[in-house]
């Protein structure tokens, strides 16, 4: 058998290997708990920010009478 053919042999019985492993995901990849990818403190500033400006515009739309 030549080199090439010995190499290429390898190759082959490597990718059968691995084709048998395609999909089959390990226990210690998947989450374990309910861990957000941000701090609660974060959460609750970024909810106070977009609530309260949402609020700041709907009180100057109301006092400057309409379209501004």
């Amino acid at each position: 058998m030549t080199t090439s053919r010995r190499l290429a042999d390898r190759k082959v019985d490597r990718f059968d290997k691995k084709v048998t492993k395609r999909g089959a995901v390990g226990e210690t990849s998947s989450r374990k708990g309910k861990d957000y990818p941000v701090g609660p403190i974060l959460l609750g500033f970024f909810i106070f920010v977009v609530i309260g400006s949402s609020l700041f515009q709907i009180i100057r739309t109301a006092t400057s009478g309409g379209m501004a």
